[in-house]
């Protein structure tokens, strides 16, 4: 009889995968204290990040009146060397100072995405699929949006680099790795950064600031939002499962991993930071690489760790009945809702 080898690094790693348990899970217990400690290592594990901010230096490249406001593109300073392009969409049926969501793109041509206009040619309007039409999203239901380009995407993939890997955010997260960094960590403070320029500007409500994305813009989404106490409402898309039946099982670009993390935590008990913050978590019920049934079993643990917070009722889970998009329709209706509630 033929033997059988194990060749494929997979089949270890899934072999370690079964018999690693996430030391920080949440099993019970006091909530706070244990996303206290909980946020701590995840702080350490995105990697490190500059103590103390620079000035913002923000710029405005240009402003338009749209039929539903007004939309300026910026320039702002997150840290040396890394500025940060985006639109400040200011819907005209809301006065401020107004709700205000962060919208960030996932893998895709950029942010330009958020308000259908071309990205060469901010003149030119695009058909956007999918409902990532973020930023003219939010303006349609009278909130603002900063809609900033993530760092390897868009207008700030890279174009310096003599020699560059297939995969734009693939150099970006071996050299963040190399120097102590996450490529996760570095778009977090990018959205923290966004968050003193909203400050800045004094036309948003300092306390209705939410987050919202899908796929890439998704993961920085939730992890924003477990590390950002500023952020009050999250709309993650099509990112939110368990690691072991996503990333860990299906193919995906390295900009979604961070070294260790699975010795101390599963999503959910990322997420579960946010608690009890209310969130609005979005999936596809034929997405391929965030599988559903993966999906709902985290957001099984999840309601645990709402319920423990008390909030088991700002919790919720909707699901579209296509694939790896956004879903408008079902989404908006409950984060209206819970941003109803706050007042």
């Amino acid at each position: 009889m033929a033997q059988k080898f194990h060749f494929s690094p997979s089949l270890h790693h899934q072999h370690l995968l079964k018999r690693t348990e996430q030391a920080l899970a949440y099993k019970g217990g006091d909530i706070k204290a244990w996303q206290r400690k909980l946020r701590r290592k995840l702080r350490e594990l995105v990697g490190e990040m500059p103590d103390e901010p620079v000035p913002l230096n923000a710029r405005t490249l240009w402003k338009r009146d749209h039929p539903l406001g007004t939309i300026e593109k910026i320039v702002f300073t997150s840290e040396p060397c890394a500025d940060v392009p985006a639109y400040l969409c200011l819907p005209k049926n809301a006065a401020p100072p107004c709700t205000t969501f962060i919208c960030v793109q996932g893998h895709s041509t950029g942010m330009h995405n958020s308000i259908r206009v071309d990205r060469d040619d901010n003149t030119r309007p695009i058909n956007v699929p999918g409902d990532r039409d973020f930023g003219l999203l939010c303006m349609e239901r009278g909130i603002a949006a900063l809609c900033i380009e993530q760092r390897s995407f868009g207008e700030r993939r890279e174009r310096d680099q003599k020699k560059t890997a297939r995969h734009g955010c693939q150099d970006a997260t071996m050299h963040a790795l190399m120097l102590g960094r996450t490529l996760i960590g570095e778009r977090v403070y990018d959205v923290d950064r966004g968050i003193d320029y909203l400050k800045a500007r004094g036309e948003t409500d300092m306390n209705r600031i939410g987050i919202m994305g899908n796929s890439g813009g998704g993961t920085i989404s939730l992890f924003a939002a477990a590390l950002l106490p500023r952020i009050r409402y999250a709309m993650p898309s099509c990112y939110f499962c368990t690691f072991k039946d996503s990333i860990m099982s299906i193919g995906h670009c390295v900009d979604n991993y961070i070294p260790r993390l699975l010795k101390y935590a599963e999503m959910p008990d990322v997420m579960g930071l946010f608690a009890p913050r209310p969130v609005v978590l979005v999936a596809g019920k034929t997405d391929g690489i965030f599988p559903i049934a993966g999906v709902r079993k985290a957001f099984r643990h999840l309601k645990t760790i709402y319920a423990a917070a008390g909030a088991a009722d700002r919790c919720h889970l909707v699901v579209g009945e296509e694939g790896h998009r956004f879903y408008a329709k079902e989404a908006w209706p409950e984060m209206l809702k819970e941003i109803a509630r706050t007042g």
